[in-house]
């Protein structure tokens, strides 16, 4: 099994795409199915934004691709909260669930043609790999996680990948409303 960050996350990449198939064509299994995307999201996003983007904005040179990547999570973060409190067998499920998958294959598509692009061709292979520890590690911390519940160093560091200005005073509550408005542009 590869140690590369990139192919680590492209590993996520394909197992959420199974799921998404899973949960649009097999309604019976929703129930099962719905808290394992939702807990490998959020431990995805959340080892991203902690490990792999601040790496990816300052070595790679991926600054603004990451900028917009954060910018994306945070609102696949609304939509999965979203898909979450919706009953799978209610009859606006398939809408919900086609938002995030609209959501999420728009910045799966962008990740792995820019960034992830980048981060290979500028970083080395012994560096890939570390990052690729970093991330699996923080990965295996935040599983179990839902979505929403962040701390104020998370919310702190999507703010920061964000490029998101003056928020290094605000409190908890006040950093994630400006966190949330700032993705609703």
């Amino acid at each position: 099994m590869s140690t590369d960050v990139v192919d680590l996350i492209m590993q996520d990449h394909r197992e959420v795409e199974r799921l998404f198939e899973a949960l649009k064509n097999e309604p019976a299994k929703r129930p099962t199915l719905l808290p394992v995307l939702t807990t490998l999201l959020t431990a995805h996003s959340r080892a991203e934004e902690a490990e792999v983007y601040p790496v990816a904005a300052s070595e790679a040179g991926e600054k603004e691709e990451v900028s917009h990547s954060q910018q994306e999570h945070i609102e696949a973060d609304q939509l999965l909260a979203k898909l979450a409190e919706t009953d799978p067998e209610s009859p606006n499920f398939d809408q919900v669930l086609q938002n995030l998958i609209d959501a999420i294959t728009h910045h799966v598509e962008e990740e792995e043609t820019k960034v992830l692009p980048g981060m290979r061709s500028n970083l080395t292979d012994e560096r890939r790999a570390e990052l690729g520890a970093a991330f699996a590690a923080s990965r295996k911390e935040h599983l179990g996680e839902q979505p929403g519940g962040m701390t104020r160093d998370e919310l702190s560091q999507q703010a920061k990948n964000a490029e998101i200005p003056g928020t290094s005073k605000l409190d908890k509550d006040e950093l994630e409303k400006t966190v949330q408005k700032h993705a609703d542009r």
